[in-house]
């Protein structure tokens, strides 16, 4: 299997690299064109210093996800958002608290979504620190 697989290791990890960074490049972009919308959004999920978090998530989110599409120290950068992954996943879908029915069916698909987006970001930080088509590489 891995005489198959290795031919296609560096599309493999460039596709991967390219998708786990999009999941937090379009987000970040959609928070700037929709700030008021994810202020209050944050804001009654009871998040604190929100007009602190909202504008560091945005850069972590957009900074973060570029860095993993152009492969740029890669590794640190699926850790920093594998943890803001976690910490959204803690405040932003609680399904273990106020919900019900199928809003707490969504937020529990959300969670566990979270989770495996956290999973694959673990792996590419476990992975080796230049893939192919990586500014890492360089």
């Amino acid at each position: 299997m891995d005489k198959i697989l290795q031919p296609l290791q560096p599309v493999l990890g460039v596709t991967g690299r390219f998708l786990l960074g999009l999941y937090f490049l379009l987000p970040g972009i959609s928070k700037i064109t929709g700030y008021g919308g994810t202020e209050q959004y944050m804001l009654q999920n009871g998040v604190p210093l929100t007009a602190v978090l909202l504008p560091l998530t945005i850069i972590l989110q957009i900074g973060g996800g570029a860095a993993l599409i152009l492969g740029w120290q890669t590794r640190a950068m699926a850790l920093m958002l594998a943890g803001m992954t976690i910490v959204i996943n803690l405040f932003m879908h609680d399904f273990w608290n106020v919900y019900e029915g199928l809003s707490q069916a969504h937020e529990t698909q959300n969670f566990v979504m979270n989770l495996a987006i956290m999973a694959g970001l673990l792996a590419l930080a476990a992975g080796p620190s230049a893939h192919a088509l990586s500014l890492d590489r360089r």
